[in-house]
């Protein structure tokens, strides 16, 4: 009954705190439009498409002073080694002059609407709380000035021949970029500049979709409320306190979480159900005795301490792993940043193992011992017996221990604000291995970096909530997914 109350208490108090998210965000994307933020945003998108090739681009010129001073180049040997390429670096930086121009007089323009129609807001604000409270004189005294947003952007609007002729120069400097040859001084990193330049071209191709939908952008077109959930929901981005606009997208975080405990649970399941199935079957009690209390003794363990051996040993052994000359054919080989999603889930492992291992072994435990009598009696050796008869027999516990461990990595926030990396973005994938060694940000860790330093009752505030009722809605479903498991493999044994 106390479990109940409790959890009632929790799902109403989330619901309480989150519900306003949707109303208050739906109103925050009404105003990004109708203040010409969305217009500028579009042309805003294409500068910083730019900057990530850049980035890229800069990332490609580390990667080579690295592997040449590696080889024994001095500094200004691998400087002037890459002469051409900085030339050709600067070029690509530059091509973008008219547009970033452009953007930036037009930033300036839309942020100050938006503000004026901010200040309009909070003076109505002021003003019901002020008649609520029956001061009707101090009331009257506000002051509001309504915001003509047609006015107020046409200025903007007619700067739209001034950015089909920016991004023309644009589109003629990429070009005339592409086509001048360049071989790299380290020529194992060729194929990361084709790649950079297949990329460049996808990037001109949008050129055309982003100029139709500026020419056919409007003010007044309406956003269904809809749009608020499918910006929580399948947002990108999860950016706050920004002079720009703030965004509260849920999948950047996601990913982080869902990543970190993917890493987790290769570590953790294989090691714990084979320690597990090692101390059930095959050790000598002796061992046994040993294995099990300090295998459990690793859950005692703070997940603080954990975290400041993940900073301090853990992450920055495994980036001097990774310059081993032996692992140079990996293409992610050497890493640059020693917080990532491997070292933060490596340690979510260990946490884990303690619960996989004692929930799988007394799952093995439970099986009637003429299991493995009669497998013994047909002539089965012992590796067959636990393969073929006792895993399988007890597969629905051991499915419980991954679920209930998959829980206990993905809900846990200590380890992965100290080791995770912290960055907010949507890992890149197309890196293969190089996926796993990326920062990230997770749900959990968000809620506790942010909570402590947002205003009661803000969109940001709010947004935080419905990130805690994500989770907890996750919860139920991995619960609920255990129990379906379990349940249909049991009546399958039946």
């Amino acid at each position: 009954m106390i479990a109940i109350i409790v959890l009632g208490l929790i799902t109403f108090f989330l619901f309480r705190e989150g519900a306003e998210f949707f109303p208050q965000n739906l109103q925050n994307l009404r105003l990004y439009r109708k203040a010409g933020l969305e217009y500028v945003g579009l042309m805003r998108e294409q500068t910083a498409a730019h900057a990530t090739l850049n980035r890229s681009l800069q990332d490609l010129r580390v990667r080579q002073i690295m592997a040449m001073l590696k080889a024994g180049k001095t500094q200004e040997e691998a400087q002037a080694a890459l002469a051409e390429f900085d030339t050709y670096a600067t070029q690509f930086d530059a091509a973008v002059g008219d547009l970033r121009s452009l953007v930036s007089d037009l930033t300036d323009e839309v942020t100050a609407i938006k503000e004026k129609a901010k200040i309009h807001d909070d003076a109505l604000e002021q003003r019901e709380f002020l008649l609520k409270e029956g001061k009707k004189t101090e009331a009257d005294a506000v002051k509001t000035a309504t915001v003509d947003f047609k006015a107020e952007l046409a200025p903007v609007l007619a700067t739209f021949p001034a950015y089909t002729a920016a991004v023309a120069t644009l589109k003629q400097n990429l070009e005339v970029v592409l086509e001048k040859p360049l071989t790299l001084p380290v020529h194992e990193y060729q194929p990361r500049y084709k790649h950079f330049q297949n990329a460049v071209r996808a990037y001109l191709k949008t050129f055309p979709e982003t100029e139709e939908k500026l020419k056919n952008w409007r003010a007044d077109a309406p956003v269904p409320w809809w749009r608020s959930l499918t910006s929580f929901l399948f947002g990108t981005e999860w950016i706050t306190n920004s002079f720009w606009q703030d965004w509260y997208g849920i999948l950047p975080l996601l990913a982080g979480s869902l990543l970190v405990s993917i890493i987790a649970l290769l570590i953790a399941v294989p090691l714990g159900v084979c320690a597990a199935v090692y101390v059930s079957e095959l050790a000598q009690p002796a061992e046994a005795k040993f294995i099990k209390p300090y295998l459990e003794f690793i859950s005692a363990i703070p997940s603080v301490v954990l975290g400041f051996f993940g900073i301090a040993v853990l992450g920055e052994h495994i980036r001097q792993l990774t310059q081993w000359h032996a692992l140079s054919w990996i293409s992610a080989f050497p890493i640059a940043e020693r917080l990532n999603a491997f070292t933060a889930g490596a340690l979510l492992a260990l946490m884990a193992i303690p619960t996989i291992f004692s929930l799988s072994e007394d799952a093995l435990n439970s099986i009637p011992r003429h299991f493995k009598e009669a497998s013994y009696a047909l002539g089965a050796t012992r590796l067959q017996t636990i393969l073929r008869v006792l895993v399988p027999a007890s597969l629905s516990g051991i499915v419980s221990a991954v679920l209930l461990g998959f829980g206990r990595v993905i809900g846990e926030t200590m380890v992965v604000l100290l080791c995770a990396g912290n960055r907010i973005a949507i890992p890149d994938f197309t890196e293969g291995i190089g996926t796993v060694f990326q920062p990230v940000h997770t749900m959990t860790g968000i809620v506790a970096q942010e909570l402590g330093e947002v205003a009661n009752g803000t969109l940001h505030y709010r947004a935080l909530f419905m990130v805690g009722l994500f989770l907890f809605f996750l919860a139920l479903f991995i619960n609920w997914l255990a129990q379906t498991v379990v349940r249909k493999y049991k009546i399958s044994i039946g």
